[in-house]
């Protein structure tokens, strides 16, 4: 048996955020506002949280800085039950981080440094024990200059020859973002991009016509994360929209990531595609009522109370 339920390797970022911020005030002056938190944050790293704390066994794969920010996120990963065995840290670049200023209407404008996590790099040598899990999602690319270059592509191969259902997730697409996935996506089950990055990288306006073009490149089934929305799923034999459940939204930061990382956590609990998009919708929705990437999640029991309950959107 696996050591591992599901394995998370990419973007991990410290993000200190603030709300609610309506300006920036002027030359040296100071608004006054209701909350400031630091929280591990990125397409890794807020999934493999909500994944934990849903239940699963998890670990993650990340390259942090050797500094305090790096400590930070280890220290809350371990109080998390989340493997760190794999992480790597490095001397070259501080730990990669954000800063956010989240506006009344849950919107987060964001200054991001780039860091340790262009340095992150599995090497051949260390592909069984990164795929010592059920499930491998993959999330960063387009953010991670050194597994961007080739790495990522080879592990996911290396992934699927190992029998593991593979999750994908990607940042920041620009026009090579293509040419990355054309490497990538004959290795993924679930490609989980949002609305606004399917439409930018298939340059298709409706939902079924993305997803038709990422299939064609190789991708199994497409999840397309779409905000208010909801989301919306193709597979080979059907395809559907979940609609969103209805909140108080305060911060939207890490709403992607957390439908990751319930998806997940939902394959590895046995349910299908639909249920385990159900329960990615609901973590996603948990997250949008608190600041930060696993904001509102407290475990898998309060979240199907919460899916009882809640009311759904159109």
């Amino acid at each position: 048996m696996p050591n591992f339920d599901a394995v998370f390797v990419g973007l991990t970022i410290l993000d200190i955020a603030g709300r609610p911020v309506s300006k920036i005030p002027d030359g040296g002056g100071v608004e006054f506002i209701e909350e400031i938190r630091m929280n591990p944050a990125g397409t890794a790293a807020g999934a493999v949280m909500n994944a934990a704390k849903l239940g699963i066994s998890t670990a993650t794969i990340a390259c942090v800085g050797n500094d305090e920010k790096g400590d930070f996120i280890l220290n809350q990963y371990a109080g998390m039950g989340i493997d760190c065995s794999m992480v790597q840290r490095t001397d070259s670049a501080p730990t990669s981080a954000t800063i956010l200023t989240i506006r009344p209407n849950g919107e987060r404008p964001a200054l991001h440094q780039r860091g340790a996590s262009d340095f992150l790099e599995v090497k051949e040598a260390d592909f069984d024990r990164v795929c010592d899990a059920r499930i491998l999602h993959h999330g960063g690319t387009g953010l991670m200059n050194a597994m961007d270059a080739g790495p990522s592509a080879a592990l996911l191969a290396h992934a699927k020859a190992k029998g593991l259902t593979v999750t994908f997730d990607l940042i920041a697409p620009n026009d090579q973002t293509v040419t990355l996935l054309k490497d990538t996506l004959p290795h993924v089950d679930y490609f989980m991009p949002s609305m606004e990055e399917a439409a930018f990288l298939s340059g298709r306006s409706e939902p079924r016509d993305m997803a038709a073009f990422f299939m064609e490149l190789g991708a199994g089934a497409c999840v397309f994360k779409w905000g208010a929305k909801g989301s919306f799923v193709k597979t080979a034999d059907e395809e559907y929209r979940l609609p969103a459940y209805k909140v108080a939204v305060s911060d939207t930061t890490g709403c992607g990531d957390s439908y990751c990382g319930g998806f997940v956590a939902g394959l590895a609990m046995g349910l299908g595609v639909r249920e385990a998009c159900e329960l990615g919708t609901a973590t996603s929705a948990l997250v949008a009522t608190g600041l930060g990437s696993d904001a509102g999640v407290v475990d898998l029991a309060a979240t199907q109370q919460f899916m009882r309950q809640a009311e759904r959107l159109d």
